[in-house]
């Protein structure tokens, strides 16, 4: 990751200031000469919600009739098993999954026809061995994406059996608990170590009798695998098993259940959120319609997969992708390899993450930062190009795009239409810098597994959301397959009707059948009306788009009485170069906050540097008072611009040089922040902030 980022960052052009006036002048005539076409017809910008009766804090999509939900595009097309068969004859049989080989540069494909061919031998395979093709049958899947995955998940499908994931990074407990409560008896994995984890579970789910493994497995594995009781099969070696006792297919229906997804969640044991065909159907027709693109195998559309299969967010949009006949583009497993991957895949659309978009936005605009030259042509840059963003006009062609974009496209393939940004705030600073930057249409979301994944997404056009205090944006109107609702949360003193904030709830077809086997937890966030309590506290925008200011759970108060939304002061901290990562804490008993600042380490060492620190390793840097003081100082002139109220500036920090992520078990799956955890962990220091700031 740390090469893609410095490879995105490209060089700026040294040029003197004559030359970058010379480069102003040319790029106003060019402007006026020349006027690229938009990429896609980009939609009005009009409101795209509209209140519910006489309910103004309750809104619905105005792009169906009022009352109803969109559930489905095509007639034929109502399960995911429908999906392959469409995009089979849409591409004309045509490429469907793709691998880089390792050594290689380009990507070996298998069509549409094959991918179904495998998933029913898989399939007939699992029944041969005994697995039930009913809909209360269980297959497990631990693998990082890769084709086999979705050959495993259609194979499920194609037979009526309930597709459910499971994380390498839940922990051993999660994973057992997983198993044993889902009844699976049929693993499927890609390498040795997942194997070797699953075996080493067999005490804790007796249920498990066999794995089938994707890459040849070791020694060790098959020795284990004795031990455990446990049959390991090569996938290949099961494919010919499905050959010799093909079963006709007997795909699931709309209101059976496709997958249970275990929530990796920020505490507690993980919850296994049951969706149906029909809701993740709902998600991903609904989905096309807010984003307004036209995708197809007619205009080459190929997707890089890389965020985990194992969340619905990067499953929607591949479902997407089939659905239409494009091809999907698995990443080498490596993510330090991800540039590779996207070079040689070119792909014409990605679902990211913020951090990456951050981390390349600190990239870029750190290398300007000491040149006033290469600073000013930056903003020059980007000037001229979010006014053409402002004319409905997205292009890579420009005059700015060939002297400072293209080196970051070109990390990216250079051939990117749209980009989904979900699963944490982004700050508008960095949507509209690489909105320009990638020459491409973002959409950022906001949803939960519990409504399969979208639940507002902005829309094409809206290339300037409003701006709010901390940087916050908006997150869109509400989805066609949904209605949104605000309700008064009174342990929070908020008053909907006094406030204009209170907790979001979502009623619709993607609203999940509930949590397996937990009828007491289900009662707990869906209600008898059918509404979805999501636990995040939300606002309209006046145009009926919706903001996001926080989790219910994370707010909390300060001595002093004040109320504290840790993750929209970290929003605000974040726009800083100097940060990596941010943790705010607050203690009921204290009237202030501290903070834990996981530097930019390249943005540091420059400062650094620039101090005449330079034999300093970064390590150093951290422990360094001088160092400390002077991110405290950028955080709070940070917090002064974003118009915080001083209690809601940090008055300590820590600075740490090991970033918070998944394998520390600071971060979920999906890159959000475990604050408990962290809180347990840096108890002591925390304290000691206190105690050093009375």
């Amino acid at each position: 990751m740390n090469d893609f980022i410095e490879l995105a960052s490209g060089q700026l052009p040294a040029i003197g200031i004559g030359a970058a006036a010379i480069a102003a002048t040319a790029g106003v005539a060019y402007y006026v000469k020349h006027r690229s076409p938009p990429i896609e017809t980009i939609v009005p910008l009009e409101e795209q919600s509209l209140p519910v009766g006489k309910d103004r804090y309750c809104r619905a999509s105005k792009l169906v009739p009022e009352g109803t939900f969109l559930e489905y595009f095509y007639e034929d097309v109502r399960t995911v098993y429908d999906v392959f068969q469409r995009g089979m004859r849409v591409s004309d049989d045509g490429p469907c999954l793709g691998r880089r080989p390792p050594g290689t540069h380009t990507y070996e494909w298998i069509s549409y026809s094959e991918t179904i061919k495998r998933a029913q031998l898989l399939g007939s395979a699992l029944i041969h061995f005994g697995v039930k093709p009913t809909n209360d049958t269980c297959v497990g899947i631990f693998a990082k994406n890769r084709p086999e995955w979705i050959i495993t998940e259609l194979a499920c499908y194609t037979y009526s059996m309930v597709l459910v994931p499971v994380y390498d990074t839940l922990g051993v407990d999660a994973c057992g608990h997983i198993i044993s409560q889902a009844e699976i008896s049929v693993m499927v994995c890609d390498k040795n170590e997942q194997a070797l984890t699953l075996l080493k579970l067999k005490e804790k789910a007796p249920v498990l009798r066999r794995i089938i493994i994707m890459d040849p497995p070791s020694e060790e594995v098959m020795a284990q695998s004795r031990k455990a009781n446990v049959q390991v099969l090569l996938l290949e070696e099961v494919l010919k098993i499905g050959q010799d006792n093909l079963i006709p297919p007997k795909p699931a229906k709309p209101e059976e259940i496709a997958t249970i997804c275990y929530t990796s969640g920020t505490t507690g044991t993980p919850k296994g959120v049951m969706l149906t065909h029909y809701n993740v159907m709902a998600a991903v027709c609904a989905t096309m319609k807010q984003i307004s693109l036209k995708v197809g195998p007619q205009l080459g559309d190929s997707m890089c997969s890389f965020l985990p299969l194992s969340h619905m967010l990067e499953r929607c949009c591949e479902t997407a992708i089939y659905m239409e006949g494009g091809r999907v583009g698995f990443y080498s497993g490596d993510i330090r390899k991800i540039n590779e991957d996207m070079q040689a895949l070119k792909p014409t659309c990605v679902v990211v993450v913020p951090r990456l978009l951050n981390r390349i936005f600190s990239a870029v605009t750190g290398k300007v930062k000491g040149s006033w030259t290469k600073h000013a042509l930056l903003t020059m840059g980007v000037w001229f190009k979010e006014w053409d963003l402002q004319n409905h006009i997205i292009s890579r062609d420009t005059v700015w795009d060939q002297l400072m974009f293209k080196k970051v496209q070109e990390q990216l393939g250079g051939n990117l239409r749209f980009m989904v940004v979900g699963s944490a705030p982004l700050s508008q600073k960095v949507l509209r810098f690489c909105r320009v930057a990638f020459g491409c249409s973002i959409m950022e979301g906001y949803g939960q597994t519990e409504a399969v994944c979208p639940i507002t997404l902005t829309i094409h056009g809206d290339v300037f959301p409003e701006i709010t205090e901390g940087g916050a944006g908006h997150v869109g109107p509400p989805v066609p397959c949904c209605m949104v609702k605000l309700v008064d949360v009174p342990e929070m003193n908020l008053i909907v009707n006094r406030d204009g904030s209170g907790e979001i709830c979502v009623k619709g077809a993607t609203v999940f059948q509930g949590y397996y086997k937990e009828p007491g937890k289900t009662a707990e966030v869906l209600d008898a009306d059918g509404w979805l309590h999501t636990g995040d506290i939300g606002l309209w925008t006046e145009n009926g788009c919706l903001r996001v200011i926080d989790r219910k759970k994370h707010i909390f108060k300060l001595s002093q009485g004040e109320y504290i939304a840790p993750e929209k002061i970290e929003s605000v901290y974040q726009k800083n170069q100097y940060v990596g990562q941010v943790f705010v804490h607050g203690d009921s008993l204290k009237s202030c906050l501290v903070g834990i600042v996981v530097p930019d380490e390249d943005a540091l060492k420059r400062w650094a540097a620039a101090e005449g620190m330079k034999g300093d390793s970064f390590k150093d840097l951290c422990q360094s008072s001088k160092a400390k003081n002077m991110i405290l100082k950028e955080l709070t002139a940070e917090g002064k611009a974003a118009s915080l109220h001083s209690f809601e500036q940090v008055k300590d920090i820590l600075l740490l040089p090991e970033p918070f992520s998944v394998e520390n078990d600071m971060l979920t799956p999906t890159l959000k922040t475990k604050r408990n955890e962290i809180r347990k962990s840096f108890a002591q220091k925390l304290s000691e902030m206190y105690t050093n700031l009375d």
